[in-house]
């Protein structure tokens, strides 16, 4: 954990450390610099800042229960935006569509703050077993709850992108800030998708960590 006022490794040093290309560093080094984390300095190095508050960030987990689980102990306020019967933007490699979808956008907000946008398409009959709940509480643990429903797949993409406009009104946040995009897909066994979920977090507010299995 580097601390304020330290001077990163460089660049070639990084690469080895985390076993990444020159251009994902330099990538990830120009982020944080934009986020006023990091200050590169002409013929000095970069060096750090400040540093986020621990208990301000979400973890991005890499299992579905441990997903749940954080979900489960973050407690946010949910904001609803808009709610109604949409067709969801589904990939051919996401599965096969389900008859109907209800539709929820929203944002989550922690101490005041809106960390999220999130954009929700629940399989109706899904959705139907527990709209109260849906509408009140962060959907996986809903899901995961219910007996019902048997998820046999579950898919998660990340994109690092910048705020539009939409998002910098709802999350506080300056035009072409740092955001992080989330996707992620759950599915029943015949291939039906249950669940899309897109999220779009502030970026200060995402902490990864993966456990790299040998």
């Amino acid at each position: 954990m580097w601390t304020k006022g330290q001077k990163l490794p460089s660049l070639e040093q990084l690469m080895h450390e985390f076993d990444v290309a020159r251009v994902t560093v330099r990538q990830a080094v120009n982020l944080l610099a934009q986020e006023g984390l990091l200050s590169p300095q002409a013929g000095r190095g970069t060096f750090v800042t400040t540093t986020l508050a621990q208990d301000r960030r979400l973890k991005m987990q890499t299992s579905l229960r441990e997903l749940a689980d954080v979900y489960s102990n973050d407690k946010p306020k949910l904001m609803l935006i808009e709610e109604a019967s949409a067709v969801p933007p589904l990939l051919p490699t996401d599965g096969k569509p389900a008859a109907q979808y209800h539709f929820m956008r929203r944002f989550h907000s922690a101490k005041g703050e809106p960390y999220c946008i999130i954009s929700i398409y629940l399989d109706d009959r899904v959705f139907r077993m527990a709209p109260a709940r849906f509408r009140e509480e962060t959907v996986i643990p809903v899901l995961l709850d219910l007996k019902k429903v048997k998820i046999a797949r579950a898919q998660q993409s990340v994109t690092i992108s910048t705020a539009d406009a939409e998002v910098s009104e709802h999350l506080a946040l300056s035009l072409n800030s740092p955001v992080v995009l989330v996707r992620r897909v759950f599915t029943a066994a015949d291939d039906t998708v249950l669940y899309l979920g897109e999220v779009t977090y502030r970026g200060d507010y995402i902490h990864f960590e993966m456990d790299l299995r040998p």
